[in-house]
């Protein structure tokens, strides 16, 4: 009987020659005291993996609605990122806009993810108030902003797999 074969990501580490790919980081400025700390962390662990700062593009945008196409033009351009991270909060307030904000701007991610053949991490923050955004980017409980670059050097190294294959 034939072994099943299995693509796993590899232990989270940066060993790539520095001038082989880049990473985005797009960052709202909307509820920036909660996306400050999710990009701090996010910049903490990426040194944490000896990924150089050179290698590091930040763009910033107004909201979280305007993730999407910062990604869209990002993952086209000539700057050879292997990944976008995405880092945004949206918080329910007293009408739907919520909801519209949410579905938007988690689409546009998935979008440019799946036409750009790219991993665009989605580390948007989509809490009731503003106490659970903060309880998800202070690192007590869980850091979304260093978990989003987690999963970025693993989407990486498994997509590096399978196209090695």
């Amino acid at each position: 009987m034939q072994k099943i074969k299995e693509i796993i990501a590899k232990p989270l580490h940066f060993n790539q020659p520095t001038d082989k790919f880049n990473i985005a980081i797009i960052a709202s400025r909307f509820n920036s005291r909660v996306t400050e700390e999710l990009l701090n962390g996010a910049l903490q662990r990426l040194k944490e993996l000896n990924f150089p700062e050179q290698c590091i593009t930040l763009i910033r945008v107004p909201g979280a609605v305007e993730i999407g196409l910062a990604a869209q033009q990002i993952a086209i351009s000539d700057e050879n990122c292997l990944a976008i991270i995405c880092l945004g909060a949206v918080i329910r307030g007293e009408t739907s806009h919520f909801d519209y904000v949410c579905q938007q701007v988690s689409y546009a991610c998935q979008k440019v993810a799946l036409q750009e053949s790219i991993p665009v991490i989605f580390g948007v923050l989509t809490t009731d108030n503003i106490e659970q955004a903060l309880a998800r980017a202070d690192g007590k409980r869980c850091h979304k902003g260093r978990e989003a670059v987690d999963a970025a050097m693993e989407m990486i190294s498994v997509l590096e797999q399978i196209d090695s294959e």
